[in-house]
């Protein structure tokens, strides 16, 4: 696009008195770091608290009705003063004389009838309109307000040199309140208005336009005509003003605000516009009136660039469309602005159209607009937002013959695509497409524009976006925000991605090699998304600190976690897991290395500590425990005169009576022992079972020596008996000193197999283990039996080594 169609395209969104008014207002706005509004307050007087800083102060709407010297004489930084719409009806401008720094001076809109002048040097924008004066509030000291640029006044008189004073000031804007004026019918008065950019002319809004004054100007650029209300008796009353305004060349932009008008008074202002030097017609809130029929309309040359019509309503319930379009379809210019209209269709220029700008916002167009349409070879951008268009597949069947098209907007309408219309057909020069806030699935990347560089479609149902998309290569931007994408589109295919925008989907890890395979991104939007701040997120969150911070826009405010829910809420760039709970292989080569060390430190701790010695007396504790709680206490409680029986060789005495018998019964257990309890006169095998039978368990105290007493193998076969016969383990083996397999004689089968068999218990030499030995022991005695009180005769019966 050439700089003049770029200038072109600039000039016509902007109307003069918005970047004016608007520019100055920002200017105060970001200058006052103290701002105090107060508008709507119900206030009836000035405040006297405010703070001596104050530069920006908004008092509009409220009921003040008198402005005094000590209200605002220390605010002597006040820049910015606002008091439209309140109850002032007298003001002497030298209230402000200590307040040296203001700029803006807004005092519309009350009921000001006189004013007192004195020099304000520094105001720019002074706006008097819209109160009840009946000349024109002008003084000498006016002249002197040599920066002034906006000037708005009212009067309900006007005399040809009222604005004398003023008339060497460079004005930017000229705002005159005619709403009160009236003279008697045939009295014509004349106003002289000084060189401005901006000439505003607000007329009374329920009388029909009629002006009784003749209003000259020198040299004007923009013009703007409020509340003009015609019907086709007074339509050349506007004509004739306008004919008297409109002489030179300079008078560019002419704005029409509030028109009510028929229709064929319209055609007429338009017809006699269109030789005229302007080149920007706009016309805010249009009403036609009384009908619509077929004008004849002659399309000579024209300076006219753009028309702009925004807001019309139609008060004619029956009339000709084909009347209506056909004026506007054949319009001999660049730019063409219809929106907000209840139009349902537009006609396709006959003649090859000079159309390179048409914008149909918010009306009521369907798919049938511009079908076929073979004329428009020169539009370059088509606007058709909020319109009721619904099939994809005929909007780009529209675009087929519109060669020279670059931008297209079908944003805000209904648009879906079915797969089943076929293959789309679209214009190759489109570059631009906006198809955001429609209906749209992921079947619309079946049918986008060749050559497309920008596309958006946010807001619409897309869940994923298709990997084979390889007739995008020219695709730079993409806006699919708000949909419900899960997965990060990759650049594969769109090898020429610079924008993505991907905010407000449903995307909960993005890839960590997203910008190794965007090599050209150069602008990533992808917050408010429920991100999953697990281990797969690492790799994204690290990747985006290695590129610039000015690509990843929104970092790190908009990207925060959602899951799990102890870290919701947590930014992205505070999230930190450790490397090894994410590393699989780390970790298993982490455990296998940790039970190796912890396998080698508890061999080494058998080796010199003897740790299976420990064991298995923990082990033998813990059975002995279990077994003496399960068993039945009934069946104890037997008549039984001993806890323990012991079976010992006599080489083996000094170890029973010196360690084993005072450990044992100083914890109350009686203990039988053959040398002080055996019956003297009873056989010695009559005695062995007697004692066994009257005991709770029966110790018996292995050693090399044991093994060599045959007696002690008698009491062993008896207690084993017993021990099969009754069904309980009543048996204790303490292992003095280690007994060789090989050193048990054969006939010993049954020591031989109860010592494979049966869990023994073996007689640490380190004293140190001596007190885990003793529990073990007594843990198996950790039962109350009541035993009987008959004792054994106490005669000492020795038990010879040989019983031959």
């Amino acid at each position: 696009m050439t700089k003049d169609k770029e200038l072109i395209l600039r000039r016509f969104h902007l109307v003069c008195i918005v970047i004016l008014i608007a520019g100055i207002i920002i200017q105060f706005s970001d200058e006052s770091e103290f701002s105090v509004g107060m508008s709507k307050s119900e206030l009836t007087h000035i405040p006297r608290d405010l703070s001596p800083k104050t530069k920006v102060l908004d008092l509009s709407q409220n009921y003040i009705s008198e402005i005094h010297l000590s209200d605002i004489s220390l605010l002597l930084e006040l820049k910015v003063l606002r008091l439209s719409h309140n109850k002032i009806q007298y003001l002497d401008f030298s209230v402000f004389k200590f307040n040296r720094e203001l700029e803006y001076l807004d005092l519309s809109y009350n009921q000001v009838q006189k004013i007192s002048c004195h020099p304000v040097m520094s105001l720019k924008h002074l706006d008097l309109s819209f109160n009840d004066f009946d000349a024109l509030p002008i003084c000498k000291e006016f002249g002197k307000l040599t920066q002034l640029h906006f000037l708005g006044l009212s009067a309900t008189k006007l005399k040809q040199l009222d604005l004398l004073p003023i008339a060497h000031l460079k004005l930017g804007y000229i705002l005159l309140d005619l709403e009160g004026y009236y003279v008697k019918e045939n009295e014509i008065e004349s106003l002289q208005i000084p060189s401005t950019k901006t000439l505003h002319l607000v007329f009374h809004p329920n009388r029909s336009f009629s002006v009784q004054v003749n209003i000259s100007v020198n040299i004007i650029e923009c013009l703007q005509l409020t509340n003009v209300k015609l019907n086709d008796s007074n339509c050349k009353v506007l004509i004739k003003f306008l004919s008297e305004i409109i002489r030179g060349p300079n008078l560019l932009n002419f704005t029409l605000n509030h028109m009510e008008t028929t229709w064929k008074c319209l055609v007429t202002v338009l017809q006699f516009l269109w030789p005229r030097p302007i080149e920007y017609l706009n016309i805010y809130n249009l009403t036609i009136v009384e009908n619509i029929e077929k004008e004849d309309f002659t399309y000579s040359k024209t300076t006219l660039k753009a028309l702009t019509i925004e807001h019309i309503a139609i008060r004619v319930f029956i009339y000709s469309k084909s009347a209506l379009y056909t004026v506007f379809s054949e319009m001999n210019i660049m730019m063409l602005t219809i929106s907000d209209t209840p139009l349902v269709h537009m006609f396709c220029p006959q003649t090859l159209s000079t159309f390179k700008f048409l914008n149909f916002t918010n009306n009521v167009f369907t798919d049938s607009i511009f079908q076929h349409c073979s004329t428009l070879v020169k539009l370059e951008m088509l606007i058709l937002q909020k319109n009721d268009l619904e099939s994809l597949f005929k909007i780009g069947l529209m675009t087929k013959y519109m060669i020279s098209l670059k931008i297209l907007d079908v944003s805000w309408n209904s648009l879906e695509y079915n797969i089943h219309d076929g293959n789309c057909t679209w214009v190759e020069s489109i570059v631009v497409l906006n198809m955001s806030s429609n209906l749209l699935t992921d079947a619309v990347f079946r049918c986008l524009p060749p050559n497309v560089k920008v596309l958006d479609l946010h807001s619409n149902r897309i869940r994923s976006i298709p990997e084979d998309v390889n007739h995008l290569e020219a695709l730079q931007e993409l806006n699919v925000a708000f949909n419900s994408l899960t997965q990060l589109p990759g650049c594969g295919a769109l090898d020429s991605l610079s924008v993505l925008i991907v905010d407000y989907n449903s995307i909960s890890s993005p890839p960590a090699d997203f910008f190794q395979s965007c090599q050209k991104m150069r602008s990533f939007r992808a917050g408010n998304n429920p991100f999953q701040c697990t281990c797969e997120l690492r790799g994204f969150i690290h990747s985006v600190g290695q590129v610039p911070s000015e690509v990843v826009e929104g970092w790190p405010g908009s990207y925060v976690c959602n899951y799990p829910d102890s870290a919701k809420g947590t930014p992205l760039k505070d999230f930190h897991v450790s490397p090894l709970s994410c590393n699989t292989a780390l970790l298993t080569v982490t455990i296998v290395a940790t039970v190796l060390v912890v396998a080698i430190s508890v061999t080494v701790l058998c080796v010199y500590l003897d740790g299976p010695w420990y064991l298995r007396m923990v082990c033998q504790w813990t059975q002995t425990r279990h077994r003496a709680r399960h068993v039945p206490l009934e069946d104890l409680q037997r008549t039984l005169q001993f806890h323990a029986f012991v079976s010992y060789s006599d080489h083996d005495s000094a170890w029973v009576k010196g360690e084993l018998l005072p450990n044992l019964e100083k914890e109350d257990i009686r203990v039988c022992v053959h040398e002080r309890n055996f019956v003297p006169g009873k056989s010695i095998v009559e005695n062995i079972i007697n004692c066994i039978e009257k005991s709770y368990k029966s110790i018996f105290v292995l050693s090399p020596n044991f093994v060599r007493s045959e007696w002690c193998h008698y009491e062993l076969y008896f207690a084993h008996h017993n021990l099969f016969h009754e069904g309980s383990n009543n048996l204790i083996l303490i292992l003095l000193e280690p007994i060789p397999q090989c050193n048990i004689p054969s006939k010993y089968h049954k020591l031989r197999a109860l010592m494979t068999q049966r869990t023994y218990l073996e007689w640490p030499k380190d004293k140190s283990k001596h007190g885990l030995f003793w529990a073990n022991i007594r843990a198996a005695f950790n039962v109350k039996l009541k035993l009987v009180t008959e004792n054994c005769d106490v005669h000492m019966l020795k038990m010879s080594e040989d019983p031959t």
